[in-house]
């Protein structure tokens, strides 16, 4: 197998990602904008402390066939608002389910926790970042590490970060994930310093790390130097690809994406996480027969683990009046 030709959700035909920041303090927000005319969805919500808005539309038995953006942002609970400004825009151009007078754009939201983390309790996204988010969308390189969502993002005491990754089934098929990773567990194995999700990669993806006693020993300081409390943390991801799926089957895509988490995070879906991952199908590819099906599933876990690493590799030390998250890159490096 090989990756698309960015190694991102956007190599999903039709999709388009597009990140914001506030204009203070650590925090942001970032949408995936479906095609015109939506998307199949799913979603899977496995950590104790999720914020979300919307899922219940997901769920197979109700009325809601298709979806038009999704929204990840940081903020907590507050974040979830910056949802408000992406259906403003879509209900701009006319895009949603058509209504008496008008139309309703669908778009779910889930939210990590980083609050205060750029030391303002009070910058948290809204409405204008959503908006800003959706205006910035485009199709192609999706631009990872500390961004959109994932700037106030923070795993197993080092810096979080927005990633992405993607890849090409041999029936020509594609298959990719972004992630949020927010996590009170660590994405790196502790016995080795390695990331966890590199063990997936395509190769040439993830070149060999050089990890000192040093570096491993920084590594698990910072693992366990501070106790994670209830609530703050959260690891969010989507999964797409170009295969017909229906709602049923776009869950249980979600659901194989768990799966990508547990294998690039340790632990995960804890009492402090609000662990959720949703699923697209685009459904411009027919319907998957049973092996097509299970190779499906099983590449969207890998992808969503991929994307996770790719989010720790790419994210970079940040300093703040609240405290200073050191990038796994840094410390390997010994800065």
């Amino acid at each position: 197998m090989r990756a698309g030709p960015h190694n991102a959700l956007t190599d999903v035909p039709g999709l388009r990602v597009g990140h914001a920041a506030l204009g203070r303090g650590q925090t942001g927000t970032t949408v995936v904008l479906a095609p015109p005319d939506g998307a199949v969805g799913g979603v899977d919500v496995r950590g104790a402390a999720p914020g979300t808005r919307e899922t219940d539309l997901l769920d197979p038995q109700n009325y809601a066939q298709r979806v038009h953006a999704v929204v990840f942002s940081g903020g907590s609970a507050y974040g979830l608002a910056a949802a408000d400004g992406v259906m403003a825009r879509l209900e701009a151009v006319g895009i949603g389910v058509p209504v008496p007078g008008g139309v309703v754009p669908i778009v779910p939201a889930a939210v990590v926790f980083d609050l205060g983390r750029g030391g303002d309790f009070t910058a948290r996204p809204h409405a204008g970042t959503g908006a800003a988010a959706f205006d910035a969308a485009a199709a192609g390189p999706i631009e990872e590490g500390v961004v959109g969502a994932g700037r106030g993002a923070q795993a197993g005491g080092l810096k979080g970060g927005i990633g992405t990754a993607s890849v090409v089934l041999e029936s020509g098929a594609t298959v990719a994930a972004l992630a949020v990773v927010n996590a009170a567990g660590s994405a790196v194995d502790l016995t080795t310093g390695a990331l966890l999700g590199a063990r997936l990669g395509l190769p040439g993806e993830f070149p060999p790390v050089d990890v000192t006693p040093a570096a491993l020993a920084q590594l698990r300081e910072l693992a366990g130097r501070k106790p994670p409390r209830l609530g703050t943390a959260t690891t969010l991801a989507l999964v797409a690809t170009d295969i017909t799926l229906d709602k049923a089957g776009a869950s249980r895509l979600a659901t194989m994406g768990h799966d990508g988490l547990a294998r690039a995070l340790a632990p995960v879906h804890t009492i402090f996480d609000g662990d959720a991952v949703f699923a697209l199908s685009t459904a411009d590819r027919p319907a998957p027969d049973p092996l097509e099906l299970m190779l499906l599933q099983a590449a969207a876990a890998d992808v969503v683990a991929r994307a996770i690493a790719r989010g720790m590799l790419a994210a970079t030390t940040v300093a703040t009046p609240a405290g200073t998250w050191r990038s796994y890159r840094d410390v390997l490096a010994g800065h």
